[in-house]
């Protein structure tokens, strides 16, 4: 049986292999060659890329890029549990909510950040109805920026935690809160001492699946930060493109999937812990 279950693993074992071992393989070889001098690579091999990586201004990079991915997460974790709850327990109407949620995903994710373009340039629809209804003389700098950077990734991300977080909610059994209320406990604290514990694993799930393709966003950035918000992403498509330095742009990758395998480890063993 172990054998038989070992031969179904096999076309697992070579997708795996093929589209994550092979390519990461390739980029951790680039990543100690030396950059040609038309781009390229070229010999000899070198620890010169990583050695850069502690210039001060990518460690500020890669804070920044930090510092939005958790702020991203964070907001979509406060305004995806209400609607996660909401949506467990609205009965019929479940359905037609989980749809509104996907909704967005059925349209290309460029066509939605270039949607905001439209909503917060200068002469954008909010910029254009607040200065009609004559609530502002001049247009709000709401473009190329970080807020416009934390709101395209929010919003591109939210469904992405609700959507874990409404997995374990639905499956929540409500006797357990109406045990609650019968030894006297609030709403509030029947929410917080019972189902927010219990929803720990859609919340772990949901953090990770936000939190790591913000930290890697590079089209958010370019778009709504119009260059002046760089993050990690930018960065390493910059090395690749404009650059052409590919042993550099191939040390931030493999270090930043060092680093956010680090931190998902420590987070996932946190929660065992705490279970």
């Amino acid at each position: 049986m172990s054998r038989l279950r070992s031969w179904f693993l096999v076309p697992a074992w070579l997708w795996m292999g093929g589209l994550f071992a092979a390519p990461f393989a390739i980029v951790l070889a680039y990543s100690f060659l030396t950059r040609g001098a038309y781009g390229g690579l070229d010999l000899p091999w070198t620890l010169e890329s990583y050695q850069r990586l502690a210039d001060p201004l990518y460690l500020s990079i890669l804070l920044r890029s930090f510092l939005m991915a958790a702020a991203a997460t964070a907001i979509c974790l406060v305004l995806a549990f209400p609607l996660a709850l909401f949506i467990s327990r609205s009965g019929r109407r479940r359905n037609l909510y989980l749809q509104l949620v996907i909704l967005p995903f059925w349209s290309s994710f460029l066509v939605r950040l270039y949607a905001w373009l439209f909503l917060l340039r200068d002469t954008g629809l909010i910029n254009t109805a607040l200065q009609a209804l004559h609530l502002i003389r001049e247009p709000l700098p709401l473009l190329y920026n970080d807020g416009a950077v934390l709101l395209g990734l929010v919003y591109g991300y939210l469904p992405f935690m609700v959507l874990p977080i409404y997995a374990t909610l639905e499956r929540l059994d409500p006797a357990l809160l109406e045990a609650a209320a019968d030894l006297g406990a609030r709403p509030f604290s029947a929410l917080w001492r019972v189902t927010v514990p219990l929803s720990a694993p859609g919340i772990r799930a949901g953090v990770i699946l936000v939190f790591i393709p913000c930290l890697g966003a590079y089209l958010t950035p370019d778009l709504l930060g119009g260059g002046r918000s760089v993050m990690i992403g930018n960065l390493v498509q910059n090395q690749f493109t404009t650059a052409r330095d590919w042993p550099f742009g191939a040390a931030v990758s493999v270090a930043l999937m060092a680093v956010v395998t680090l931190l998902v480890v420590l987070f996932l063993r946190r929660g065992e812990e705490a279970l």
